[in-house]
């Protein structure tokens, strides 16, 4: 029976080789068959972890957010097969901010097997290293870009986590993450508790977690950088 297994990938190409297991390793080299959201992004990352890879001999589908039913069928089709294929995320662990889940719902409905296999994941790392509630948190992608929008959502997720304790966690496209921070200054409670976790897995990772009125004398590095931020009240 084939087996659809689920593989992490690096946060950064500065990454180093030694946070991913030997499970990793030995998988890569008994696959032949990906689906990626960018087959460029994957054979680099595939050459990181294993070099000695004959890149000729893979081959790759396309998975994105803009991927139909019909394309999951015809990408499967390997599994239908019978054939092993891997499932590579842009960065980190797929199916986690990332649209891999709907080869892995598909996998399920055909009672194909699917095996996680560990690796980094921003999102958890950034909470586990928060000091905020692991307990009871929600993740919530990227907020809306438009002003208006994007306070009422920050008041909203402010106000959820007041009521209950939770922590809230989402991201930002990088470049934006300057004024996404401003805005959580502008917004927030000056005792709402923010944590910023930036480079996470890089030799430049940083995590802070701090009340925003402590934010407002401490400048974070984080312009163009990929970015965790997490709010608890």
């Amino acid at each position: 029976m084939a087996v659809l297994y689920l593989l992490p990938a690096y946060l950064g190409e500065n990454s180093s080789s030694e946070i991913f297991s030997q499970q990793l390793k030995k998988t890569l080299k008994e696959i032949k068959f990906f689906a990626s959201e960018n087959e460029k992004t994957a054979r680099k990352f595939i050459k990181f972890i294993s070099p000695d890879i004959d890149q000729k001999s893979l081959s790759f589908s396309i998975l994105n957010k803009r991927t139909s039913d019909e394309e999951i069928l015809q990408l499967a089709e390997p599994l239908e097969k019978g054939i092993d294929m891997g499932l590579i995320s842009e960065a980190g662990l797929p199916c986690i901010a990332d649209p891999g889940n709907k080869l892995v719902m598909w996998c399920h409905q055909k009672k194909i097997k699917v095996v996680p296999i560990n690796g980094p994941s921003s999102i958890l790392l950034a909470l586990i290293s928060s000091g905020l509630n692991g307990q009871n948190f929600s993740f919530h992608g990227y907020l809306p870009i438009e002003n208006n929008d994007k306070k009422k959502e920050i008041i909203k997720l402010e106000t959820l986590s007041r009521k209950d304790g939770s922590a809230h966690i989402f991201m930002e496209t990088p470049y934006r993450n300057q004024k996404m921070f401003e805005d959580l200054l502008k917004y927030l409670s000056p005792l709402t508790m923010l944590c910023i976790a930036t480079n996470l897995t890089l030799p430049d990772e940083a995590i802070q977690t701090l009340s925003c009125k402590q934010w407002k004398t401490v400048k974070p590095d984080i312009h163009k950088k990929p970015t965790i931020f997490i709010i608890q009240s």
